[in-house]
């Protein structure tokens, strides 16, 4: 069953990774198929820090999961895997963090993963 619900933080067409997407704003290109992006982070926070999107306007997790097709789905997660691989974080381990919502800590309205590593990432929520 799909849930479709209506958010706070609409889709902007207009945001980074959109623009990303569109070649509007450079990027340093890690991986890209069909189905994302995989780019590195210019305000990285750890030695890899790369975000992968999703090539459709999809606003957060629960907007791609609802209204994303299965392929675009799987293919987005298989991209997230490569991404990792190509990073050369999945020997030495490393963390995906999905931000969504205000809550969540999402400052952009597209849909992203970021993969983290590197290093020892340290604690899930610093208090």
């Amino acid at each position: 069953a799909r849930l479709v619900r209506e958010s706070p933080m609409a889709y902007n067409p207009d945001n980074v990774f959109a623009k990303i997407l569109r070649g509007e704003t450079p990027s340093t290109k890690l991986y890209e198929d069909d189905f994302a992006l995989a780019f590195n982070d210019i305000g990285a926070v750890l030695p890899i820090h790369v975000l992968v999107v999703p090539k459709g306007a999809y606003e957060n997790q629960a907007d791609f999961i609802s209204n994303g097709s299965d392929a675009e789905v799987l293919g987005f997660w298989r991209a997230v895997s490569v991404a990792a691989e190509l990073a050369g974080v999945v020997d030495a381990g490393y963390r995906l963090i999905v931000n969504t919502g205000d809550d969540g800590g999402q400052e952009v309205s597209h849909f992203h993963v970021h993969i983290l590593g590197g290093r020892p990432v340290g604690r899930m929520v610093s208090d």
